[in-house]
């Protein structure tokens, strides 16, 4: 399953909102890797999940892995071991592009390495 795909398997409301943010999350990270990953869309930078989002219950969650140290008040930061933080979407006219787009900026130069979390056997890096 690629994106599209994904993203045209989810109900009409939910399809426009991930439709959305993968717009804006290739139109701005357009060097980074992205595919289905754990059963959700992922962009990578050089390995390292970045930003992803998925379907849960409540809406369409993105989720940006090192998120916690953004500083956003509108992001919620996950109170587990790792850096995420995340917001949800349950309509397309809630996604602010302004926020969306310095998020992914700050996705770029704040990043915990989870891409060797496994291998430090949980313990996670900052990527300087």
């Amino acid at each position: 399953m690629d994106i599209e795909t994904y993203n045209d398997s989810q109900s009409a409301a939910d399809r426009e909102i991930c439709n959305i943010l993968s717009t804006e999350i290739n139109r701005n990270l357009p060097e980074t890797e992205n595919k289905i990953w754990h059963a959700h869309p992922v962009w990578f930078i050089k390995g390292n999940p970045i930003v992803g989002y998925s379907k849960l219950k409540s809406g369409i969650r993105l989720m940006f892995w090192s998120g916690a140290d953004f500083e956003e008040a509108e992001l919620k930061i996950n109170t587990g071991k790792f850096k995420d933080a995340s917001i949800t979407y349950t309509a397309p006219e809630q996604i602010d592009l302004e926020d969306l787009a310095r998020w992914i900026d700050k996705s770029k130069v704040i990043q915990w390495d989870y891409k060797n979390v496994v291998k430090r056997k949980g313990v996670l890096i900052r990527i300087e």
